[in-house]
């Protein structure tokens, strides 16, 4: 496999670099930013023992190599993970400098959380290689990518990127149709959104509210989706018979569901809510304490336990 270019080393580009590069891959990544070495550093010293776990670490795994400048980082490249700030200008005025030192066969997949494809392809030379693929955070962690083309993508470039994650260990996803936010986030932010007002109107703390999800909806979610467990939730008759029974009232949940605002009383809330869910643990260990227990979910279900 052919050298990987990564835009951007912010807290995906890094983690999708130290993924590439302790599976052995030739990883360049372009960032100017005065961190970008640091947080590079960091992530792959977080990551090393994650992948090695999985059985992902390579033999002789690489360092990714830091440049300044857009053109020599993806000079060459087999593949391009675009993972630059959600900028749509600054995403356009990237690709139309790496464009040149590509070859037109080469993808450039975007890890864009929410940016539709179609608009990420305009003035594209070769928009037909633009793609979404994008992963669940952290991305040497978790297993998904999410894959979505847009108007001008080709056929050949979504088969190319799905090969190319599923060869490095990925589960992958293809969405039939483009939408803002794709799949994961817009699911995500449904489920946040009702967090939010729960928080917001005093009906919760945040620590209660993420409690309810990690030993109630998430145990589940591990092994069934939102679909199968409703089916299941039906018995013999599955899904029909649960919307036969629960349909109507669950027409009056939606209803209820909460329209929250991120002002600044919602803001207080959720930042106080959750400097108190911490109980004094800093971002990074509560990262790896997320890392260290996600992995043992996942080496469980590997070996079919769950």
């Amino acid at each position: 496999m052919g050298p990987v270019a990564v835009l951007g080393a912010g807290t995906i580009g890094a983690g999708w670099a130290a993924f590439f590069a302790l599976q052995g891959l030739e990883v360049r990544v372009f960032d100017t930013g005065p961190q970008a070495q640091d947080q590079l550093d960091t992530v792959m010293a977080r990551a090393r023992p994650v992948l090695q776990a999985q059985g992902l670490l390579a033999a002789r795994p690489t360092v990714p190599l830091l440049y300044v400048e857009p053109g020599p980082a993806v000079a060459g490249a087999a593949h391009v993970q675009e993972a630059l700030p959600e900028r749509l200008e600054l995403k356009h005025h990237v690709y139309a400098l790496v464009e040149a030192s590509l070859d037109e066969q080469c993808v450039i997949a975007s890890s864009s959380s929410g940016i539709p494809p179609s608009a990420l392809q305009e003035g594209l030379r070769h928009p037909e290689r633009l793609l979404i693929a994008h992963p669940c955070n952290p991305p040497y962690l978790m297993p998904l990518v999410e894959i979505s083309g847009g108007r001008q993508t080709a056929p050949w470039a979504l088969h190319a990127a799905d090969a190319f994650y599923r060869e490095l260990g990925k589960q992958t996803v293809i969405l039939r149709r483009e939408i803002t936010g794709h799949l994961v986030n817009r699911l995500q932010a449904a489920l946040w959104r009702e967090a939010v007002h729960l928080v917001a109107e005093g009906y919760a703390t945040v620590e209660d509210v993420d409690r309810s999800v990690t030993e109630g909806l998430g145990a589940r979610w591990a092994v069934c989706g939102p679909h199968r467990i409703f089916h299941l939730a039906g018995g013999e008759a599955g899904m029909a018979g649960f919307l036969d029974k629960l349909g109507e009232p669950v027409e009056q949940w939606w209803a209820s569901l909460g329209r929250p605002t991120l002002d600044e009383a919602t803001r207080k809330a959720l930042v106080d809510g959750m400097a108190d869910a911490a109980h004094g643990r800093e971002p990074a260990e509560l990262a790896q304490e997320r890392d260290r227990a996600v992995l043992a979910m996942l080496a469980a279900k590997k070996r079919g336990e769950i």
